[in-house]
């Protein structure tokens, strides 16, 4: 398969079938690099790392150059530059990419309105219904490709097939700014030579699982017996995972999307092993959550943590709750105590806190509700915040804490998933 420098890249000849496709998946190539670039065509050629300039920070995106030294998202910046000495490190400008997305999105649309976005750069497109208005699928991918060039200027690449699965798929093998059809009569022929590691969704555990067993194409995992897969991957993973080795997949292109959860995390300028201080992080971050549970009229149904030590080994612990919530308080008390799970006492790197199974406001309400005064408490608060600003409102606790102490200089905050 393609990998992530572009290397392996496999692209479809002018004119190629395909039959029986519909389901299109575009993606930007190197998104935050390509943004970069075109503000800044100086960079172009350059290999770039989208990163902050701090060695703790991790690297967001880097453009194809630095891909080819080894340099890969979420790696950190310290080990990026150690592969790739003169790389240049970019500050990531988010609203810029914000901006940049929305044009792509606006291209889209214009085309069809069955649109999925993904992420911030890739969407699954349903054409079907517009071949009389734009042409065959192949022929649609094309000129979507034009047209992100042209009027956005970075290129995108583009995977055509019947399934969401085997488009995302060759969207992946044919980047950067390629086009690869997969016709439905070649579908099982094109997934069967695949690792199992091409199939969306199968992560490193979930591949070493497969391997260590002798399953390693796509073809293996079609032919194994489900009890043989069943002790690899869980029962569910091995219908669904057989299912799309058969080349049977029935999501169809979902316009309106439920965030699944909503979180933010903070990377610390020196790693922290002061407890006290780690639980009023959580809570702090709990607040910022539960601000923006309130803003988008969602409440969570369970809360998540993540720690990272210092060796950058991660832990995750989550709780459901017995009543779903946008309190701030009561999921930073969830969150505290599931601190208190994590048994590792050694310093700490980075730290988070995510709303989970999420659900609108005002469901089915507890005949008695304990969160009644603080409800009220963070109202107030929300509309202070409205009204002086979101830094100008804060817990007493938290005054003072914010630049000392392994505060973080460069917060990072994760956005709806």
């Amino acid at each position: 398969m393609g990998r992530g420098d572009g290397s392996g890249r496999i692209v479809s000849p002018p004119g190629a079938d395909d039959t029986d496709t519909g389901i299109l998946h575009v993606d930007m190539d190197a998104f935050y690099a390509a943004v970069e670039v075109l503000d800044d065509p100086s960079l172009r050629g350059l290999p770039l790392i989208i990163g902050a300039p701090d060695g703790r920070s991790v690297v967001s995106s880097a453009s194809y150059e630095a891909r080819r030294f080894g340099v890969r998202a979420a790696m950190p910046v310290g080990q990026a530059l150690r592969l790739c000495p003169h790389a240049k490190i970019v500050p990531p400008n988010f609203p810029r990419y914000q901006e940049i997305s929305a044009n792509v999105m606006e291209i889209f649309e214009s085309i069809t309105p069955l649109v999925e976005p993904l992420s911030i750069d890739e969407a699954f497109l349903d054409v079907r219904g517009v071949r009389r208005l734009w042409g065959s699928p192949g022929e649609i991918a094309q000129l979507i490709r034009r047209r992100v060039q042209s009027e956005v200027g970075i290129t995108c690449s583009v995977g055509v097939a019947s399934t969401k699965h085997v488009a995302k798929m060759a969207s992946t093998l044919s980047k950067p700014d390629g086009l690869l059809i997969i016709p439905g009569a070649a579908t099982q022929r094109f997934l069967d030579t695949r690792p199992v590691r091409a199939m969306w969704g199968v992560g490193p555990k979930a591949a070493e699982a497969l391997e260590s067993r002798g399953i390693r194409t796509i073809a293996d995992v079609r032919l194994t017996a489900p009890d043989v897969l069943e002790r690899a991957v869980g029962a569910a993973s091995a219908v669904r995972l057989q299912a799309l080795a058969r080349g049977e997949d029935a999501r169809e292109v979902e316009t309106t999307r439920v965030e699944k959860s909503i979180g933010h995390e903070e990377t610390f300028d020196h790693d922290v092993d002061d407890r006290e201080f780690l639980r009023s992080e959580l809570l702090r971050l709990a607040d910022r959550v539960a601000t923006r549970l309130r803003r988008a009229g969602w409440e969570a149904g369970a809360v998540a943590i993540k720690v990272r030590f210092a060796d950058f080994t991660t832990v995750t612990r989550s709780q459901t709750l017995s009543e779903p919530t946008s309190v701030g308080q009561r999921m930073g008390e969830h969150a505290q105590g599931l601190l208190e799970h994590v048994h590792r006492r050694d310093p700490v790197r980075l730290i988070g806190v995510r709303a989970e199974r999420l659900r609108e406001s005002g469901g089915v309400s507890a005949l008695w509700d304990d969160d009644a005064e603080w409800r009220r408490i963070e109202g107030a608060l929300d509309d202070a915040r409205a009204r002086f600003g979101a830094r100008m409102i804060t817990r007493a606790r938290h005054v003072g804490t914010g630049e000392g102490r392994g505060a973080p200089q460069h917060p990072r905050a994760h956005g709806l998933d």
